[in-house]
């Protein structure tokens, strides 16, 4: 059997250890004091944004399939974007918030992490798993067509947006020191009549997935076009491979950055090209 770890003098309080009436301190064992453990962090769960298309259905699966808190975010319409989440789902509501944000204005931003920094508190919460989905999409089939408006705004959502979400909800993440404390979501809720175990089991170190597309491959380029699209791609998938490379040095296995290639799935954002889907 190990020997309890030593505490140093200035950690201990009187509700860590009680002594006896006429104990002498010149008598008492110090190591035989067994320390107090630092407090275990909470995770929790972030889709941004979470209106419509994959947003929407990730944050209703993720309310379905796990017992974790999720927070959703939509440019407007907050109480209607909260009903089309809950709509039809067997599950406590009060795990569900609801925010305003715009990916295009950092101040939306601020201040969504602010209110969940008093929501989660980093002393007791992380983030575990985190979607960030902008995107928007101006097919351009030749350079005849490409507009100076709609390719920057193509930048701005598609590439600058995540990045934009990186950098106020990276702190959330946990880093190589944080404790963290088992995750009890990893089979389905007990509400949940068909227990899914693939969909409901969550990963074992926290995720931030940015979502990507295969046309943002340049070695995979084989029909061109899209040129805005493709670029703000190919942009997303080098911001995940910095952002991991800073994760692996700041939080080791706690935590790393994926990108996501969806493919073409039936959403408002791809409507015009679902005779391609099967």
């Amino acid at each position: 059997m190990k020997p309890p770890r030593l505490c140093k003098i200035s950690n201990l309080g009187p509700a860590l250890f009680s002594l006896a009436p006429g104990t002498d301190l010149a008598d008492l064992r110090f190591p035989d004091l067994i320390c107090a453990q630092p407090a275990k962090l909470k995770p929790w769960i972030l889709t941004t944004p979470a209106s419509r298309g994959i947003g929407l259905q990730l944050a209703r699966r993720l309310l379905n399939t796990t017992d974790l808190p999720v927070v959703a975010t939509a440019r407007k319409n907050i109480d209607e974007t909260r009903s089309q989440i809950l709509k039809g789902l067997d599950v406590d509501p009060q795990r569900l918030s609801v925010f305003e944000l715009d990916v295009t204005d950092e101040s939306t931003i601020t201040t969504t992490t602010s209110h969940l920094s008093t929501l989660f508190p980093p002393q007791t919460h992380y983030l575990h798993l985190a979607f960030l989905l902008p995107g928007i999409l101006h097919p351009e089939k030749s350079p005849a067509q490409i507009s100076y408006a709609d390719a920057l705004d193509t930048f701005r959502i598609n590439a600058l947006g995540p990045l934009m979400l990186i950098k106020h909800f990276s702190p959330f993440l946990p880093r190589k020191s944080t404790p963290l404390a088992p995750l009890s979501s990893s089979s389905s809720p007990p509400s949940s009549p068909n227990p899914d175990p693939v969909a409901s089991s969550l990963p074992k170190q926290a995720v931030m997935a940015l979502l990507s597309a295969r046309v943002g491959s340049i070695s995979d380029n084989k029909l061109g076009g899209w040129y805005s699209y493709r670029a703000s791609k190919a942009a997303v998938n080098q911001i995940v491979k910095t952002f991991d490379i800073e994760l692996q040095r700041r939080s080791g296995e706690k935590a790393m950055c994926i990108g996501l290639h969806p493919g073409t799935v039936k959403t408002g954002l791809s409507k015009e090209f679902w005779g391609n889907v099967k």
